[in-house]
C-alpha cells in the first residue's frame, strides 16, 4: 500500500509539473520525452490555422535535427528556446545534393532549415543552423512571412545563412549573433538588424540585398558589430543581387576587416548607377570613408534622423516590432 501511495504521489506531482507547462497557450517540446512533443514540427502541426491569439512552443535545451516549415496559415506563434547556445534546430542541405530522383542539384532555395511561410512569428532565445559543408549555398533561415521577430537568436552558415525571400515583408532582429561566408544575408525584404553581431568567415560579402526599385528600404543595420575569423582580412559591406539594393549601415562598429572601399558593384558598372548604399556614423578600423566606393553615400544628421523603425517599416500598413 505504501508503495502504491508512493506511485499515485508520483504521478499527480507529474500530471501538475506538465500542466503548468503545456497548457492551451503553451506547447513544450523536448528531446528527452519530459514535453508533449519531441520535435518541433510536432508541435507545429498542432497549432490551429490563423490564430488571433499568442501562442508560445518552448523548446527545451537539446539538438533538434529537422527541416522546418512554419505555413502560411500559421500566425501569432513564438518558438521560444530555453537556452540560446543549447537549443538548436539544424540540418545540412546545401546547393549541390543532387535531388533523388531527378538529373538535377537541390539548388539554393531548398536548402533552409527553417523556413517560414506564415506571419507574425517569433523566434526567440534559439539557434538555427545549417552545418552543411562548404560546397555552395546553403540556407539556415528563409523567410516568406511579414512581421517576424528574431530576439537573441543565432542564426549559423556560410553561404547563404539567411535569405529574406518576399519583397514587402518586414523583419526584425535584435541582439542576435550572425555569421556566414558570402553573402549571408541576401534577398529582397525589408529588414531592421539592432544591435546585432554579423561575423565573416571568410573573406567576401556580408550582404547581398535584392530591394525592388519601388521599396524604399531594404537592409538596414542600427548599433550593430561587424567581426570576422582572425585570418579574414578582406570582406565588403555589400554587392547587389539586383541593380537597386538598398543597405544601410548606421552607428555601427567595423572591424578592420572590412574594406576601405566597403561596397562592391558585382563586376557590373551599372550597378553604380542604382544601388543604394549608405552609412552614418560608423566607428572602428573599417569605418573611414575617405576612400569609399564613391557611388554610395554618409547620410547627413537629418536623413539618417528619418531612419526609423516606424518609416522603414510603414509599406502596406504600420508596424512597430516592439509594440
Amino acid at each position: 500500500m505504501k508503495q502504491l501511495g508512493m506511485l499515485l504521489l508520483g504521478l499527480l506531482l507529474g500530471v501538475t509539473s506538465y500542466a503548468a507547462t503545456d497548457t492551451p497557450d503553451t506547447l513544450v517540446v523536448a528531446r528527452d520525452g519530459s514535453g508533449k512533443f519531441r520535435n518541433l514540427w510536432e508541435a507545429i502541426e498542432d497549432c490551429r490555422a490563423f490564430m488571433d491569439y499568442h501562442k508560445v512552443i518552448y523548446v527545451k535545451k537539446g539538438v533538434y535535427k529537422e527541416k522546418v516549415i512554419i505555413p502560411s496559415w500559421l500566425t501569432n506563434i513564438e518558438i521560444l528556446g530555453e537556452d540560446r547556445d543549447e537549443t538548436i534546430i539544424t540540418y545540412d542541405d546545401h546547393a549541390n545534393i543532387r535531388l533523388a530522383g531527378h538529373d538535377t542539384n537541390m539548388g539554393t532555395f531548398r536548402t533552409y532549415t527553417v523556413k517560414v511561410e506564415g506571419s507574425d512569428i517569433t523566434f526567440r532565445n534559439i539557434t538555427i543552423e545549417n552545418n552543411a559543408a562548404q560546397k555552395g549555398q546553403a540556407v539556415a533561415l528563409h523567410t516568406e512571412g511579414d512581421r517576424l521577430k528574431f530576439v537573441n537568436c543565432r542564426i549559423l552558415g556560410n553561404q547563404d545563412t539567411i535569405y529574406t525571400g518576399v519583397a514587402g515583408t518586414r523583419l526584425y532582429f535584435a541582439d542576435c549573433y550572425i555569421d556566414g561566408t558570402t553573402d549571408f544575408i541576401f534577398g529582397p525584404s525589408t529588414a531592421w538588424f539592432e544591435r546585432c553581431t554579423l561575423h565573416s568567415k571568410r573573406d567576401s560579402y556580408v550582404t547581398a540585398a535584392s530591394t525592388p526599385k519601388e521599396i524604399r528600404y531594404g537592409y538596414v543595420f542600427n548599433h550593430c558589430k561587424l567581426t570576422a575569423e582572425p585570418e579574414v582580412k578582406r570582406v565588403f559591406l555589400g554587392r547587389p543581387w539586383r541593380p537597386y539594393a538598398y543597405t544601410l549601415f548606421m552607428n555601427c562598429e567595423l572591424d578592420e576587416h572590412i574594406v576601405t572601399k566597403g561596397w562592391h558593384n558585382w563586376g557590373k558598372a551599372s550597378n553604380e548607377q542604382t544601388a543604394r548604399y549608405a552609412e552614418y556614423h560608423n566607428t572602428g578600423a573599417g569605418a573611414a570613408t575617405g576612400e569609399r566606393a564613391p557611388w554610395s553615400r554618409q547620410l547627413t544628421d537629418k536623413e539618417a534622423a528619418g531612419i526609423t523603425l516606424e518609416q522603414v517599416f510603414s509599406i502596406q500598413d504600420t508596424w512597430n516590432p516592439l509594440d
